[in-house]
């Protein structure tokens, strides 16, 4: 097992600021949202503050991108926090005096990144630190982004090419970053997987120090390359940006069901973000803009009972300072999250038309299940006690609930559409 998995020995749970701000998040929404994560969450497990995409770029606005705007950059092409939007950047300390704060929080600090080298760097051949080499000479300029202008890829072959590539991330080890989410890299629509890439990255994050979780997005990663992904990265995305829409969330059954086999300690796919509570403050994406969550409560424990199980990442979207009882409820269920954190060998047993049953146990071999009714009209859905090899009737648990149902010999449930329920089995 290499080095880095240690980084991430449990799926990571955090909050990432795409899903409520789009590209504009500001300093004092971060701080406010890390403040309501320290005082909420943080005893449940939920650590990471993660800044999306574009601090860089002093005019963002929304989830829109603006094309080809000046970058805030240093003289070794590095990009660094508009301090127009992060007043604490300023004099170049970067995001050290942020990141401190998290820390001081008893939290964990991430940043978004885009795969490659900025397009300023390369038209202004800009310096790199650690080599002679130039911006220009490791830059693959037919290598770019289908839908964000800031970058060129990076050329792996050429030299200077691992030397910028640590320079990043001894940056970001100086400003104190846990968590690096890097995007148009696991999946680009236009070019696939780039591996060279990825590489240079997990070997800069192995020079630099200081643990860093590693996020590849957008999904769908190809599941072909699922061993090389385990072997340089925390999680990945097996999907493409995924919001508040129930189709999305019926497509994740069969996601979760071919990931299921490459679940591994320090090594994650992710079904991407909980589009949860109060979301697109100042984003367009995903249909929608400002707004409550579009799932039904139903729903919204579906998404969550498969995600326990199946054990993605767990990275809140929305407002976190407006989240009302519900929304907090669906957080800091204890007996959920010990599932997520300790449950291993989750596989869906069957799938039958619109019921779905999902199967998981611990190290103790106590068994959890998990029965969906993904269809459109109220639907009984079970599974027997041969199915799970059991031969007595178990003590069964409703862990939302966390009511004891009693010794049961029949776990058959009438489920309303959508719907679902998780169980522990003794």
């Amino acid at each position: 097992m290499t080095n880095h998995l240690q980084f991430a020995a449990t799926p990571p749970m955090g909050w990432n600021s795409w899903d409520c701000y789009g590209a504009s998040v500001r300093e004092d929404e971060v701080r406010g949202n890390a403040a309501y994560m320290a005082e909420h969450l943080k005893a449940f497990g939920w650590e990471y503050v993660v800044v999306d995409i574009q601090w860089y770029e002093p005019g963002a606005n929304s989830s829109q991108y603006r094309a080809f705007v000046p970058l805030e950059m240093d003289e070794y092409s590095r990009l660094q926090p508009a301090v127009n939007r992060f007043p604490s950047a300023e004099g170049g300390k970067g995001f050290k005096p942020l990141a401190d704060y998290v820390h001081s929080l008893g939290l964990k600090f991430g940043i978004h990144i885009m795969r490659g080298i900025p397009r300023q760097a390369v038209h202004a051949d800009t310096k790199l630190l650690g080599t002679d080499v130039t911006a220009r000479q490791i830059a693959h300029p037919n290598s770019i982004c289908p839908w964000n202008t800031d970058m060129y890829g990076v050329d792996a072959s050429k030299d200077g090419a691992q030397q910028y590539y640590n320079s990043l991330f001894d940056l970001y080890a100086s400003w104190g970053v846990d968590f690096v989410k890097v995007d148009d890299i696991a999946a680009s629509r236009l070019y696939g997987i780039h591996l060279d890439e990825i590489k240079l990255i997990h070997q800069a994050i192995a020079q630099c120090g200081r643990p860093m979780v590693l996020s590849l997005s957008p999904g769908p990663a190809p599941l072909e390359h699922a061993d090389a992904l385990a072997d340089h990265a925390n999680m990945w995305r097996m999907t493409d940006d995924y919001w508040d829409l129930w189709p999305l969330l019926h497509e994740m059954f069969e996601r979760c069901e071919k990931w299921a086999p490459h679940v591994n300690e320090g090594a994650w796919p992710d079904c991407d973000m909980l589009p949860l509570g109060h979301l697109g403050i100042r984003s367009v994406d995903g249909g929608g803009s400002d707004r409550w969550t579009r799932f039904t409560r139903d729903e919204q424990v579906t998404m969550m009972s498969l995600w326990a199980i199946f054990r993605s990442p767990l990275m809140f979207g929305g407002e976190m300072r407006d989240n009302d009882e519900w929304t907090l409820s669906l957080l800091t269920n204890s007996e959920v999250l010990d599932l997520h954190r300790n449950g291993r060998g989750a596989r869906q047993l069957y799938r039958e038309e619109e019921r779905v049953a999902w199967v998981a146990e611990d190290a103790s071999g106590t068994k959890f299940v998990a029965l969906f009714n993904t269809g459109e009209q109220e639907a009984s859905v079970g599974v027997s006690l041969e199915q799970l090899g059991l031969t007595r009737a178990p003590q069964v648990r409703n862990l939302w609930t966390q009511e004891d149902l009693g010794t049961l010999d029949e776990l058959s449930f009438s489920l309303p559409p959508h719907s679902s329920l998780l169980l522990k089995l003794q």
